[in-house]
């Protein structure tokens, strides 16, 4: 690396740290350390909500999927603007920082159990966080850290122990001001990053027009391929040909279509991506706390349009450039596509980027990409941190503690686990990769019924809530481990015990558990709300306060 390069880095982390530094200085009690004061500004919430929610996993990941499946993800990129920004925000927010402000709830399990007057659902919450929290992390840990070490030429294990050590200084020093003051940093250099991007793609291409027409041009070539015509067990498991002809086979016409209507493609793009992470948004802990950051209804509506710009140059840049790298490498790489070119779904993006780009964009993108892992791993951390001491320690023992010292031990405890698993995940992290849907479907199932239930109807009780987690979790654990094409074949729990990768077969095994879990959780929530004991008046008006 050159002088320049070397000061930019150098800089960089001054400014982290500064930032870390400018948290810790205006922590002044646990409110400061567990929800920022409650007096964040809207545009530092707005673009924290968004770096919390956008990640390597989503950048790189998803990035491929759509080099693989095209601009039908592009309806992800909708559900999230308008499911996990404008609803969350407008519906649920205000209702959300007014109850937990009544509640002097801190955290997501400590915000459902005051709602619903019970310590189990708040212990309850914390195991399901700090049961699957870990692995969401250490994929993303993973992710940002081989980048790290691939461009600098350094060692995997010295990558890793320098990137943690770097977020649990400020995480652990500025608690959730520090946190979303950094996240504001790097959410702005990840925007600045997609802009360029899309720019310099489009320009590659001759325009957008001409790009989209080229894309049509290489989906025709690429069906044509004699490989194409040969039965899927001739090719090689999770070779590029043997992925194309997966897609064909699923129902996809080309990478500006849709999939045929309730083929199995089609389901994978709504059911498993638009719905599984677009629904699923909603019950993230990590994210809905956020909502208790700021001072009114006010400072939320003015983080809507932010928020919404963000997601749509964080998703729909990256969605469409994965697509349209199918056309560059195309037309500059020996007139092979994106899978062809890079060799793997995961492999798309950071091969386009050194192949496609620029030097100095390379350099840029980098930078967007360690900041997308470090805004999310510092949210997950403190998150962690949170519901080991305020939501566990805090919960099973009657002595009084100073929340914000065991919530820093917490966090150190849950940032040394999820570095061992990523030391020990550091070649085989396909499984890792999808607790990402599997934490969100997870969340969704068992947390989003009593959520927003909670917020809205004074009917529901604490029986209905705790059947409602309960069924939740066992209907998407058992739907995830023995049914879902990708989950159940990855987690082997099946082919172990049935000798089969599915219990089931046809479509039904493409749809995602969020679509059969959180029906059955709603239901049950609902039913036994209705057939239990009411909820205590005097504890409903202080909920509602009306």
């Amino acid at each position: 690396m050159g002088a320049l390069e070397n000061i930019i880095i150098i800089l960089y982390l001054a400014l982290v740290g500064y930032l870390g530094f400018l948290g810790y200085k205006k922590t002044k009690n646990a409110t400061d350390y567990l929800i920022a004061g409650r007096d964040t500004h809207p545009f530092v919430m707005a673009l924290s909500y968004g770096a919390t929610f956008i990640s390597t996993a989503a950048i790189v990941g998803f990035g491929g999927v759509a080099a693989w499946l095209g601009n039908s993800l592009l309806w992800l990129t909708f559900f999230n603007i308008f499911i996990g920004i404008f609803i969350a925000f407008v519906v649920l927010g205000n209702p959300t920082r007014k109850m937990g402000y009544r509640l002097n709830a801190h955290t997501f399990p400590e915000f459902l159990g005051k709602r619903y007057d019970s310590k189990f659902i708040q212990l309850f919450g914390a195991f399901i966080i700090l049961l699957f929290m870990p692995l969401y992390a250490t994929g993303v840990l993973i992710g940002g850290t081989q980048f790290i070490a691939l461009y600098y030429s350094v060692d995997y294990h010295v990558a890793l122990l320098v990137f943690s050590v770097i977020i649990t200084a400020y995480v652990i020093a500025g608690g959730l001001k520090g946190v979303m003051y950094t996240d504001a940093l790097q959410g702005t250099i990840m925007f600045f990053a997609m802009g360029v991007l899309i720019v310099v793609v489009f320009n590659a291409l001759g325009g957008v027009n001409e790009a989209f027409m080229k894309l049509e041009k290489v989906w025709s070539a690429t069906v044509s391929d004699p490989l194409l015509h040969v039965s899927l067990k001739e090719l090689k498991p999770g070779s590029p040909d043997f992925m194309m002809k997966l897609s064909m086979m699923w129902g996809f016409e080309g990478w500006n279509k849709m999939p045929q209507f309730f083929s199995q493609g089609w389901l994978f793009v709504i059911t498993t991506i638009t719905f599984g992470v677009g629904i699923g948004v909603l019950a993230q802990p990590q994210l809905i706390v956020r909502f208790m950051t700021v001072s009114s209804k006010r400072e939320l509506n003015r983080a809507v349009l932010i928020g919404g710009v963000f997601i749509l140059f964080m998703t729909g840049v990256i969605f469409i450039v994965g697509a349209l790298s199918n056309a560059w490498y195309y037309e500059f790489n020996e007139g092979k596509n994106a899978l062809q070119s890079a060799g793997a779904i995961g492999k798309v993006i950071p091969h386009f980027i050194n192949t496609a780009m620029p030097k100095w964009f390379s350099f840029i993108f980098l930078f967007a990409l360690i900041s997308a892992a470090m805004s999310t791993l510092s949210s997950q951390f403190h998150t962690m941190g949170t519901a080991v001491g305020r939501d566990f320690f805090e919960q099973i023992t009657t002595k009084k503690y100073n929340s914000t010292v065991i919530t820093r031990v917490g966090i150190v405890v849950m940032i040394i686990f999820s570095v061992s698993l990523a030391y020990a995940f550091e070649k085989q992290p396909a499984i890792i990769a999808r607790s990402t849907s599997i934490f969100f479907a997870l969340c969704a199932a068992i947390f989003l019924p009593s959520f927003i239930g909670g917020l809205f109807w004074k009917g529901a009780s604490k029986i209905g809530a705790i059947a409602s987690m309960i069924v939740g979790f066992i209907v998407s654990s058992f739907w995830l481990l023995f049914v879902h094409f990708t989950e159940a074949k990855q987690l082997g729990f099946c082919k172990l015990l049935f000798g089969q990768d599915s219990i089931l077969s046809g479509k039904i095994i493409f749809v995602d558990a969020l679509m059969i879990a959180l029906p059955l959780s709603i239901l049950t929530f609902i039913l036994v709300s209705w057939l239990s004991k009411k909820p205590d008046e005097q504890h409903l008006y202080k909920c509602f306060q009306s």
